[in-house]
């Protein structure tokens, strides 16, 4: 009879374990959360001291079923969930479980903790086991209290002011806020014109710039120089003196500087870094470092190959420390190593969860020899966790700063070139931090030797003309730092704070930068407006500390709840009576041409627009973008109907269509197709791209279209499926299950979070009905004679549902077509 049982939250990770135990213990997994708050209203009860009422999560419950017959037949429990707030809460959940169902009468149960999968650190958590920490199962709790307080009640207000099925989240509305305003800076930039003089210079064959420091000797500001004539004018002056007169080296300054390695990585700096040089978004990071925690099989064994990735940390242990340093020593050599290792201090505030940053489990096992053993993201992210991890502990680089003045002997200006000489590499030889947003720095510029004295010849000489740039907009990177900077959210919550808005069509992604939506600003608005104090950058961050003083025991969680649900319940009740057209327009500066009432913008089935204050009485509306250009020839006809062709804008941009229009609604893209570099599955030759259906719905087909009729509706994905292995899934949202990935295969149809980790899929995996064949109209992937797009569709005769306000169609969106609308 087995003896102890051992609970995990992943499946992977008990296989791992239970090598690593003997047969002395049973691992088995709860596949996550067990138990969630009831989806309904009252989950949460203010008035009975915020009680919180649970249910049992259905699709986990054979695997507690599972662990209930198991703990049956065993003498002792114990609880080996992920080591933060969650992990912490799943094993109370499923002890509460398991206290209704009578099973703990005379077992022992013990929580261990471990932040990687080795056979010591398993062990050493085994031999040191602890009781359930309520104080952070309690942090847990509020945390999930707040979620559902204001979901659960300005979710509703949303629906019935903007539109049916949007959310506000207590941390999300705080991201979205910086978004929108990031988007309104760069709307009302003005940009300055400057210039700057710059002469390429000659010394020794290498050529090098200098850049105008110094006139009439003083030095130049960034708006000193602001006009062609100004900048000409200087130009011409400093040729007349050098027609005359040599330019000269006048001075050289050499400094000496050390640069120190970062620091190892915590959860936001993996993120961040992941999304600079690998191209990750936070939820691909996170998933990889998933699936390299849990365990990757490596042929004899299933192995931990990182620390446990949601941290704020950035130490070391002593054995880790003592590794690295031999590693080091042995690889790269004794003046790679420091005299002492280096030790890092967290600027997060409030750092807690773990206690240690992210690292490989063994240093010894680099990235060349895992290569045949992982996928490509598992093995780029990997190289970039072994890389830093070393890195980190190596000497620093040594630089040596030049600085150059240039001029005559008796010039009233003088040149600057500045640039850097690499005297030993250390940590740089293997590792450099990314940035995020920068150009060349002018100081990791080589220049030749130069001596006072020496007169390098002058190539030539510019007067560049600038202007001044608006901010940039937010990336993954930026976006996780600056939340981070706040104290907004935490780590572990950056991934699915960015998706959220993403599935809620809040922003969209536009070169791998957010762009608010026109339903984004809307909602920002409205929130800003009326519920100021709760997108407040400062009130949520110091909600934050409010959840981290509740896990170290400071404060009771039923209080800190109180105090927020009281001025907010206010809110609420007060914000009830605000109108629709209040919280979806906006007034402009501007009156109505035709009957001079005030213009508002309003947000429309199709986004934004301008439209009169005036309205029913007066009609008059127009694009946010301006007045709509009247029709022009394109000087061809129709090849249907034979009627002349013109250019027409609609909100999708310009575009070719039948002067005929509506009796012939033959239509011409003049937009490019936007590539997704990602090959046809069906005929393995062209290019799936991006397109619209007749209907404005975006849809990806084959470039080889009609050879190739392949299309799918979401935004395709290079990912194998998990079940059939078909190559390329897609990405389809929905209100009630999110962002999924999904494959497009009738016979399989096998979906997922796009956020899942390995555990969860797999459980899926394990769950998952092969779907009934439906009718052929009804295909997600378009039948082989598939109607063009830019034909008629059929007018509806059936299942059309009447309402007092709109028509709502209830057949389902046509299927796209490879055809170009």
């Amino acid at each position: 009879m087995t003896q102890q049982l051992l609970i995990v939250e992943s499946p992977a990770k008990a296989k791992t374990i239970q090598k690593y135990l003997g047969p002395e213990f049973t691992v088995l997994a709860s596949y996550g959360h067990v138990r969630d708050l009831v989806p309904k209203e009252g989950a949460v009860d203010p008035g009975q001291n915020f009680a919180m009422h649970y249910a049992e999560i259905a699709r986990n419950a054979k695997h507690v079923e599972a662990i209930a017959s198991a703990l049956r037949k065993a003498k002792g429990l114990w609880l080996a969930t992920d080591p933060d707030r969650e992990g912490e809460a799943i094993s109370w959940h499923l002890l509460e479980l398991l206290q209704q169902r009578k099973l703990l009468q005379g077992k022992t149960v013990q929580r261990v903790v471990f932040h990687e999968i080795t056979p010591k650190a398993v062990q050493e958590a085994v031999a040191h086991p602890r009781q359930i920490a309520m104080d952070l199962v309690n942090a847990q709790q509020a945390r999930r209290a707040l979620d559902y307080l204001v979901g659960f009640n300005l979710s509703p207000l949303l629906w019935r002011k903007v539109r049916p099925g949007l959310s506000a989240g207590r941390v999300q509305s705080a991201a979205l806020r910086l978004i929108c305003e990031r988007e309104n800076e760069i709307r009302n930039f003005v940009p300055r014109e400057y210039w700057t003089i710059v002469a390429q210079l000659l010394h020794n064959e290498k050529s090098f710039p200098a850049k105008l420091q110094q006139w009439q000797g003083k030095k130049l500001e960034q708006f000193d120089i602001v006009n062609t004539e100004q900048a000409e004018a200087i130009r011409r002056e400093i040729l007349a003196e050098l027609s005359m007169a040599p330019l000269l080296v006048r001075q050289v300054e050499r400094k000496h500087r050390q640069r120190q390695p970062a620091a190892p990585f915590t959860t936001s700096t993996l993120q961040q870094e992941a999304s600079r040089k690998l191209g990750f978004n936070a939820s691909r990071t996170m998933r990889v470092a998933q699936q390299l925690y849990e365990g990757v099989n490596l042929g004899m064994e299933s192995v931990g190959l990182i620390t446990y990735m949601r941290t704020d940390a950035v130490n070391l242990s002593e054995d880790a420390l003592q590794n690295l340093r031999f590693f080091i020593g042995e690889h790269f050599g004794k003046e790679y190593l420091p005299a002492k290792a280096r030790l890092f201090k967290t600027k997060a505030k409030n750092a807690q969860e773990a206690h240690e940053a992210i690292r490989p489990t063994d240093i010894l096992r680099t990235p060349e020899q895992l290569a045949s053993k992982l996928d490509r993201d598992q093995f780029r992210l990997y190289e970039l966790i072994w890389k830093r991890t070393v890195a980190c502990q190596m000497a620093a680089a040594q630089l040596e700063l030049v600085a150059v003045d240039l001029g005559t002997t008796t010039s009233h200006w003088h040149f600057r070139a500045t640039g850097s000489t690499i005297i030993f590499p250390g940590f740089l030889a293997l590792y450099q931090e990314g940035k995020d947003d920068s150009e060349e720095e002018e100081e990791q510029r080589l220049l030749p030797n130069l001596l006072a004295g020496d007169q390098p010849e002058l190539e030539r000489l510019d007067a560049n003309q600038h202007f001044t740039e608006a901010p940039t907009r937010y990336n993954d990177a930026t976006l996780v730092k600056t939340l981070e900077a706040y104290g907004i959210g935490r780590p572990s919550t950056y991934a699915s704070i960015i998706q959220t808005l993403q599935n809620r069509e809040y922003v969209a992604l536009e070169h791998r930068r957010f762009v608010p939506t026109d339903l984004g600003e809307v909602v920002n608005q409205f929130l800003v407006q009326h519920f100021d104090r709760y997108v407040d950058y400062g009130f949520t961050a110091s909600l934050e500390d409010e959840l981290d003083a509740i896990s170290r025991g400071e404060k009771q969680w039923q209080p800190v709840l109180a105090e927020f649900w009281g001025p907010f319940q206010e809110r609420l009740e007060e914000k009830a009576h605000v109108s629709r057209a209040e919280a979806t327009s906006e007034a402009l500066d501007e009156n109505c041409p035709q009957c001079g009432k005030p213009l508002r913008l309003k947000l429309g089935r199709y986004g934004r627009f301008v439209a009169c204050s005036g309205y029913p009485d007066c009609n008059y509306s127009r694009p946010l973008e301006g007045e709509r250009e009247a029709p022009e020839p394109v000087g061809r006809d129709c090849p249907q109907c034979g009627k002349a062709l013109v250019y027409r804008q609609g909100r999708y941009g310009r575009f070719i269509s039948c002067s005929g229009y509506p009796d012939c609604k033959y239509l011409e893209s003049l937009q490019p197709s936007k590539g997704t570099g990602i090959t046809c599955p069906q005929c393995q030759q062209g290019e799936l791209i991006e397109k619209r259906s007749r209907y404005g719905k975006i849809f990806y087909s084959c470039n080889t279209y009609p050879r190739c009729n392949y299309a799918v509706w979401g935004e395709p994905v290079e990912q194998p499926c998990p079940r059939c292995r078909w190559p390329v899934l897609y990405k389809k949202t929905t209100k009630r299950r999110g962002e999924e990935l999904v494959c497009p295969q009738e016979d399989c149809g096998f979906h997922f979070p796009t956020t899942a980790s390995s555990t969860e899929i797999e459980q899926l995996l394990a769950a998952h009905v092969v779907p009934t064949p439906r009718p052929k109209k009804e295909m997600s992937s378009p039948p082989k004679n598939a109607r063009p797009a830019r034909q008629a569709p059929a007018k509806p005769t059936t299942g059309t549902k009447r309402t007092r306000k709109k028509t709502v169609s209830t057949r389902k969106s046509p299927l796209p077509t490879a055809e170009t609308a």
